[in-house]
């Protein structure tokens, strides 16, 4: 079986690993959140690893840097709404913190890779 690029990366595999997380995070609030921000939890932290792996089929360097804001962006978010998640009562300081973390590490790991391929577009002009 084919292994695409974006699967190679360690940032796409702890994100989609973050995504995992949520979605079991989320499974234990509370019904009148299923469409408020269990969906929105959700949706932000499955955006950052589609984000990478689309990029990843974009031709030019300045296309893939897009893609690589667009799935930092999507981190932040997901960070915003896991505070208020916290905040909110809805989960744990120890799930909260796990969580922090990791995004700390995604975030570190796109702006690395966002910094390559910017590089990547300036070598190439």
């Amino acid at each position: 079986m084919y292994t695409y690029s974006f699967e190679k990366l360690e940032v796409w595999n702890e994100a989609k690993e973050f995504a995992k997380l949520i979605y079991a995070l989320t499974a234990i609030f509370p019904d009148s959140e299923k469409f408020g921000l269990v969906s929105q939890l959700r949706r932000a932290s499955v955006s950052i690893c589609s984000n990478i792996a689309e990029g990843s089929a974009r031709n030019s360097y300045k296309d893939k840097a897009h893609f690589t804001t667009m799935a930092f962006g999507s981190t932040v978010e997901a960070l915003n709404q896991l505070i208020l998640s916290y905040e909110l009562n809805f989960i744990s300081e120890n799930d909260y913190l796990k969580l922090r973390i990791a995004i700390e590490s995604v975030t570190n790991k796109l702006n690395g890779l966002r910094n390559f391929q910017l590089t990547k577009l300036t070598e190439n002009k």
